[in-house]
């Protein structure tokens, strides 16, 4: 089973920014931490990242037939980007919203989610290990 992880922008300065939000971790601690959970449940992971909306919406389509599910943090793209909604919805692979940071307890502008209607599930709060709980997801729901 093979199941890509993107993320949107902002999330490559991960250990840099706002760590009073996102914590200590590295970008490079994520993509190890969410390559060696996957491994350890037998799903092989992809991670991607991209600061650029019309980037995320090519990795989307990229992954077309080519993945069997989807753990997405589209970063700020969460609050307005219905292009992404769009390609999340034309692509019918299922895929799970995640978040590092609860954006339902943030600013009032963060707590709405145009994307998470194209998903079958949302995830935020939990940290790093909100993506592990994404990966886990899919796989239960993929394998039935």
């Amino acid at each position: 089973m093979k199941i890509l992880v993107i993320n949107g922008p902002n999330i490559n300065f991960l250990g840099i920014r706002e760590k009073e939000i996102y914590g200590e971790g590295t970008y490079e601690d994520l993509c190890k931490f969410i390559k060696d959970e996957g491994s350890k449940i037998g799903i092989e992971v992809e991670v991607m990242q991209s600061n650029i909306e019309g980037e995320i919406i090519n990795f989307l389509q990229a992954a077309y037939n080519k993945v069997d599910g989807i753990v997405i943090n589209p970063g700020a793209y969460t609050h307005y980007s219905i292009a992404i909604y769009d390609a999340i919805k034309s692509i019918n692979i299922p895929t799970v919203e995640v978040h590092i940071s609860n954006i339902h307890t943030r600013e009032e502008y963060r707590r709405k989610s145009v994307t998470a209607p194209a998903c079958i599930g949302q995830i935020c709060g939990f940290g790093f290990y909100g993506y592990v709980m994404g990966i886990t997801a899919l796989k239960n729901m993929l394998s039935k």
